[in-house]
């Protein structure tokens, strides 16, 4: 690929963890937090892994993270719980609280944690995952800096408040959904303005509410749109999947919502007015035998699969895409070629290589 370089992946891995231990985090934080980031570049989402380095470097140097949390229970029955993050990097923060999640279906066949006072979780999809080595449904979600606007309105209300949800398939690949509730990330505009390129219709108003296709029209007072884009493509739809988004990570959690979220930017100061404590998440999982026989389970998944697997093509395209099919195959493909990051990101991981003396 033009303008990129591709780095192994063991090679961003191993710099990764060490720069996040040069933050002060253990070593296994470090690592867990790596993971996570790296997942996401593999998965092919590529404006939530090693290019979002520089923002949770910018937080820690701005006093607004903490390298080395100590989670605390603030509520428990044994299938929930809520927990305060202790202003810890949400990379590390949310997949303790999942794995907490999942000791409780253990136990009790369901188990749900929400969290307050965490930080940005990267991609989704990895704290849903988790579940599915245990034969349990994974579910996990999050609020986020305020970008979007509800329909009909020009003001920024909502983050891209991001839902995913993993089911352990039998013979077929594991089905994972992982989506935002706006019709793009931030991330992937960033990744637009890198490259020089216009967004495409019905990502983004600007400040007065009109449609744009500018890259930068956010960081220009404009706003992202919720899924759908218009009230004509169902745009109140994604509003309420985001604000069920809000309310569960937020709202239960004790975390701040809507307009209080803190900014991801480290150079935008939060509010003083805040409502709640940091960044909400919502992560949960389900024992499949708590319903019914993991295998009946699987068996039946899988002939959802086929049976979408085979639906007739419309005009135009070839197939019809599973939720998750194109991160696995995206992954299959940078672990045996590589990972191609944009320069603008390899410059950037160049200078952090400088700063924390270690070795990209």
């Amino acid at each position: 690929m033009a303008n990129t370089q591709t780095f192994d992946y063991q090679r961003l891995r191993t710099f990764t963890t060490n720069v996040l231990e040069a933050m002060g985090h253990s070593h296994e934080d470090a690592l867990l937090g790596s993971d996570v980031l790296l997942t996401a570049d593999l998965r092919g989402i590529d404006s939530h892994g090693v290019a979002r380095l520089r923002g949770y470097i910018n937080l820690w140097k701005a006093n607004r993270m903490n390298p080395q949390p100590k989670l605390k229970i603030e509520h428990e029955t044994p299938s929930t719980a809520t927990i305060d993050g202790d202003n810890g990097l949400g990379l590390v923060v949310a997949p303790k609280a999942m794995q907490m999640a999942i000791e409780k279906a253990k136990n009790v066949g369901c188990g749900f944690v929400a969290i307050n006072n965490s930080n940005h979780f990267g991609i989704a999809g990895y704290h849903a995952m988790m579940a599915l080595p245990h034969d349990m449904i994974g579910f996990a979600s999050t609020n986020a800096t305020p970008t979007t606007a509800p329909t009909f309105a020009k003001q920024k209300m909502l983050g891209t408040n991001p839902i995913a949800v993993a089911f352990p398939a039998g013979t077929q690949p594991d089905l994972v959904a992982d989506f935002a509730t706006t019709a793009t990330a931030v991330g992937k505009l960033e990744i637009l303005q890198r490259k020089g390129e216009d967004a495409p219709q019905g990502w983004i108003q600007d400040k007065e509410g009109k449609p744009t296709t500018d890259s930068f029209g956010l960081k220009k007072g404009g706003m992202l749109l919720p899924l759908g884009s218009d009230r004509e493509h169902s745009s109140h739809k994604g509003f309420c999947l985001g604000s069920i988004v809000d309310i569960m990570c937020a709202v239960l959690s004790g975390a701040n919502y809507g307009p209080w979220v803190p900014p991801f930017l480290a150079f935008l100061q939060p509010r003083e007015d805040l409502v709640g404590k940091g960044i909400g998440h919502f992560v949960g999982a389900m024992r499949v035998d708590a319903f019914r026989p993991v295998d009946d389970f699987k068996k039946n998944l899988d002939i959802w699969i086929e049976a979408m697997r085979k639906c007739e093509p419309a005009a135009g395209h070839d197939h019809v895409i599973i939720p998750g099919d194109p991160e696995r195959e995206m992954t299959a493909e940078r672990m045996k070629n590589g990972i191609p990051l944009l320069m603008p990101v390899v410059e950037d991981l160049q200078d952090i290589a400088k700063t924390f003396n270690v070795e990209l």
